[in-house]
């Protein structure tokens, strides 16, 4: 098998940069997955699009992060049209809510360091936030409100990915574990993948949490990714009842038009070890509970977890191998891999067709990295 571009990797990330690489003129890409496409993170995700209310710092991680929540309108508009998957988009906006004293320090903290950086943002007492949120708990001190944050329901924005995939001639493997990239004389022709060799002119891992896992000729790739575990629980409502993604610092709730209200998540160095427990099922449930107490009424239908791909410094890599050609990497967007994969595609889409240069290439790049050179051992 050749192809144009391989894509070692079939999550959020990998099946986005392969529908930009084919919007972008490539004609034959091909996406190869150890598993079945989009089960692993992406799909445990809760779907939220929340930079403004999450960030800890306003620095370029930041602004990527804006960036591609920038992108989603457009995004939602264009898989409607060419897959005819509605990936509810919701641009209500997130509330982070204060519930103890402590937490309303924090909430001013974070107000301050928004408004200088010019952040739309509303500060509501506790009686305009029940007026908001009216399932809020009737404990909440006062909230921030978010309004340029969204949510979007990631199992169908993998569904309408794949779903592009089929209709565009996109070759999606599965089941297919790469072992290996192949090298040629300084530069990469490809892949080694259950035991066959895929040639192809530009390589791109995008393996998530099994980023450490990928040879690169004789030697591992010198991008050091773990796994985070994040469990999660789904209540199911008869009907809606919040308006928008509730934050808290102990857990959020994400609100989904089928009445399902999402919770989350647990954050655990524990390995790839991806099995639900009860003290994270239970730490989950007070944290929503304390939120919306009128969840303790409703069922628990689900229970999950996604293991997270966490690069050495938290943030993601994205870019080329210094001293190798046609090889790109996009891995360790942890927590924000929804969030983070219409700029991912588009930034090395625009570089691998355009060889047009992002300043995130040189930010996020790995060669930020000690020992991500590997000229001489390919």
């Amino acid at each position: 098998m050749n192809s144009d571009v391989l894509i070692i990797g079939g999550g959020v990330i990998g099946l986005s940069i392969a529908r930009e690489l084919r919007r972008a003129g490539v004609r034959r890409v091909t996406v190869v997955d150890r598993g079945e496409v989009g089960r692993e993170a992406s799909y445990a995700a809760a779907g939220m699009l929340a930079p403004n209310a999450e960030a800890e710092e306003i620095d370029e991680f930041y602004h990527l992060c804006v960036e591609s929540n920038g992108m989603y309108p457009a995004l939602a508009d264009s898989l409607l049209e060419e897959t005819g998957v509605d990936i509810e988009l919701d641009c209500s906006g997130t509330l982070y809510a204060a519930f103890t004293e402590e937490d309303s320090a924090e909430l001013h903290e974070r107000l301050q360091r928004r408004r200088r950086a010019g952040i739309d943002v509303t500060l509501l007492s506790a009686g305009e936030t029940r007026e908001a949120e009216p399932f809020i708990s009737t404990s909440v001190r006062e909230s921030l409100l978010f309004p340029d944050d969204r949510q979007v329901e990631n199992r169908k924005l993998l569904a309408a990915l794949r779903r592009y995939a089929e209709l565009n001639d996109i070759d999606v493997v599965e089941f297919a574990g790469a072992e290996r990239v192949l090298t040629e004389g300084g530069r990469v022709v490809g892949a080694l993948v259950n035991g066959e060799q895929i040639y192809a002119d530009i390589t791109v891992i995008a393996t998530g949490a099994w980023t450490s896992f990928i040879q690169i000729g004789d030697v591992p790739a010198p991008v050091d990714v773990k796994p985070i575990r994040g469990q999660m629980l789904c209540f199911q409502s008869a009907e809606r009842p919040l308006r928008r993604v509730i934050y808290s610092p102990r857990g959020y709730l994400v609100p989904r038009a089928d009445g399902r209200i999402l919770a989350g998540a647990t954050v655990e160095d524990v390995g790839f070890d991806a099995s639900v427990t009860e003290k994270g099922r239970q730490s989950i449930r007070e944290a929503a509970i304390e939120m919306a107490p009128g969840l303790a009424d409703i069922d628990v239908v689900e229970s999950w977890a996604g293991l997270r791909p966490f690069a050495a410094d938290g943030k993601p890599v994205i870019g080329a191998f210094p001293g190798v050609d046609k090889l790109f990497i996009a891995t360790g967007h942890f927590r924000n891999g929804i969030l983070l994969a219409p700029v991912t595609a588009n930034i090395l889409a625009e570089k691998i067709v355009n060889r047009r240069d992002s300043e995130y290439l040189r930010v996020f790049g790995p060669q930020r990295f000690a020992g991500a050179a590997i000229a001489g051992n390919c």
